[in-house]
């Protein structure tokens, strides 16, 4: 029996975040160290597995209200319902004939739920992938990005935008644009996509990546939001996204000329900019002001709890982890190769 074994990771907005959503321009990173991993082998009936994750016996009334915060009343089940039912709408739409085998699938993952590390997407890609093996279905790999959120866009009606799946599927270190004038669309299926260009690892800052179970929170908290008042054309959000398009864009001249110090400000900027137009968890911002006590940057790697920049040496790096150590926090140096 063929098993099949797929994964994605999770990923760090470096610079422009959030902005993606916004026809901005982002830099992202994969973060190797955590992961979601879906397996899929040929079965009698169609069969999704619960994760470990996913359970309805609690020790307590508490226990059971902080599990619906990190995982919501369906957890990763519903990603993978939907991801199966919009990967048969798009071979529907393209001709793509499904041979009748059916499949037992399920997932697990390591990546921390609700800190903006984008553990739901990595459940979708990494199904995604599973299905396009099982099914011998080749996506061209610009669309899979646009496929995987718009499981959630249009399956579950989630706010999102395309850097998470598009780190999670091009890998390594790469630079997006999200501009309307250079927006393509698949002709057939109508997905949208951007310019999406891979960056030398090699050429990245040193980087580190703290993160905190304790204070996360869902990315629709943010996002839905921050997306009303740009639709409605809220002058200072609209300028915000202007100004982390133009951050990513320096931050990549910066990084050819390995600009240290530009580098740091740029990061530094983009938290300030985000904090000029967004109401912040005081537990986040908290986690920014005590990283850069130690002299490092510090800005958001996505929506929730977890937060990046540039650690220039070992001894800045302790120095973060006993600054915030206190404050729950865990703290790493992402692995971006293999």
């Amino acid at each position: 029996m063929q098993i099949i074994r797929t994964r994605a990771f999770a990923r760090a907005g470096l610079i422009g975040n959030p902005s993606d959503g916004y026809h901005g321009k982002t830099i992202s990173i994969i973060v190797r160290n955590f992961a979601a991993q879906v397996v899929l082998y040929e079965w009698p009936k169609i069969e999704i597995v619960w994760s470990q994750d996913e359970h309805s016996r609690f020790d307590s009334v508490q226990e059971l209200v902080r599990d619906v915060r990190l995982h919501g009343y369906y957890g990763g089940i519903r990603l993978v319902k939907a991801t199966i039912k919009r990967f048969v709408d798009y071979c529907h739409c393209k001709g793509l004939p499904l041979h009748d085998r059916t499949f037992s699938i399920r997932y697990e993952s390591t990546i921390p739920r609700q800190v903006g590390l984008a553990g739901s997407s990595a459940i979708i890609v990494a199904t995604l992938r599973a299905l396009m093996q099982f099914y011998e279905v080749d996506i061209p790999l610009e669309l899979q990005p646009s496929l995987a959120l718009d499981v959630e866009r249009h399956e579950l009606g989630i706010s999102a935008g395309l850097q998470d799946r598009v780190i999670q599927v091009y890998e390594g270190a790469v630079y997006m644009d999200f501009a309307r004038q250079r927006e393509r669309r698949d002709p057939d299926f109508g997905l949208a996509y951007g310019v999406y260009e891979r960056l030398d690892p090699a050429r990245l800052p040193p980087l580190y990546l703290a993160y905190s179970v304790d204070v996360g929170e869902p990315t629709y908290v943010v996002h839905n939001p921050l997306r009303a008042r740009y639709e409605a054309g809220e002058p200072a959000v609209v300028r915000a996204m202007e100004t982390f398009a133009d951050l990513t864009v320096r931050f990549r001249q910066a990084m050819e000329r390995g600009d240290l110090t530009e580098m740091n400000r740029l990061l530094d900027e983009n938290f300030n900019t985000r904090k000029s137009i967004c109401p912040l968890n005081p537990d986040h911002v908290a986690m920014i002001e005590a990283a850069r006590s130690t002299g490092a940057s510090a800005k958001f790697a996505g929506s929730g709890g977890a937060i990046i920049g540039i650690c220039r040496d070992e001894a800045t790096f302790a120095a973060l982890q006993q600054v915030l150590r206190p404050l729950g926090c865990q703290v790493l140096r992402p692995q971006i190769l293999p």
